[in-house]
């Protein structure tokens, strides 16, 4: 880490060990700023969603599920998922295209409504998955999320090119995704809970190598605060789709 930055450092004419040292300290607040609120959107969508799921649905004396209340059938039902889908996706594209013109603390609003309403569509994971599946899950994916999170930050190796690739095939995962909706292939299904997988381990490094390098000594603090909340949103995004991928593949279902 420390040679990456002093390469920096040099790069801009400072090269001095002073200034060097200034960068890893500056860069090392910066990262802990966007994981501290990647963490903090994790947390709050697991909440709502658990509070979500509580509250839709009815149980017996065993636990056992039973049936939906009036509002599991309102939230569950397809019209409220598709404008949940609708309005998060609406704020994501929001977010990328309007950032500069946002202060840090609406952009961190913004950001922390989408986490929000994410938790009221993933609740339904918790229809179709036991819960103790669901946790052993999460922790599988916050350890591999670690790991490849602290790869794309060390490695001397440009992951751009890798970045690029693993974009195109997120796109044809996508597609995929939509022509299996529609031919129910269980073989098709289990691909695309494996490409899926690879997909979206690449782009953790390579996003937290794409932060680690947005980092500029020279940002005042509402650049900082913008580029953090980003940063943020991009690792939420590769955790939250890497949990869901991987819940596919070793989660129980009810």
């Amino acid at each position: 880490m420390s040679d990456f930055d002093r390469n920096i450092a040099a790069r801009r004419g400072f090269g001095t060990d002073q200034t060097a040292v200034a960068v890893d300290a500056g860069l090392r607040a910066y990262m802990l700023r966007v994981y501290n609120y990647m963490a903090a959107g994790v947390a709050l969508t697991g909440i709502v969603a658990w509070l979500t799921f509580s509250a839709a649905v009815t149980t017996n004396a065993n636990g056992a599920i039973v049936g939906l209340t009036s509002f599991g059938q309102a939230i569950f039902s397809g019209p409220v998922a598709i404008v949940l889908f609708l309005v998060t996706l609406g704020l994501v594209f929001f977010m990328s295209f309007r950032i500069d013109k946002l202060s840090p603390s609406t952009a961190l609003g913004l950001f922390m409504l989408y986490a929000g309403l994410l938790g009221l569509m993933l609740s339904s994971v918790f229809l179709a998955y036991t819960g103790a599946s669901i946790t052993r899950t999460f922790f599988i994916s916050a350890a591999s999320f670690g790991a490849l999170s602290l790869y794309g930050y060390t490695t001397k190796r440009d992951l751009s090119p890798i970045g690029s690739f693993l974009i195109m095939g997120l796109f044809g995962l996508i597609l995929a995704m939509l022509v299996n909706y529609f031919l129910k292939s269980s073989g098709l299904d289990f691909a695309i809970s494996a490409i899926g997988v690879l997909i979206f381990a690449g782009l953790t490094a390579w996003d937290t190598q794409r932060i680690k390098e947005m980092y500029d000594v020279q940002d005042d603090g509402s650049v900082a605060g913008r580029k953090a909340v980003m940063g943020a949103l991009a690792l939420y995004l590769d955790f939250i789709n890497l949990f869901l991928f991987l819940l596919r593949f070793i989660g129980d279902r009810r």
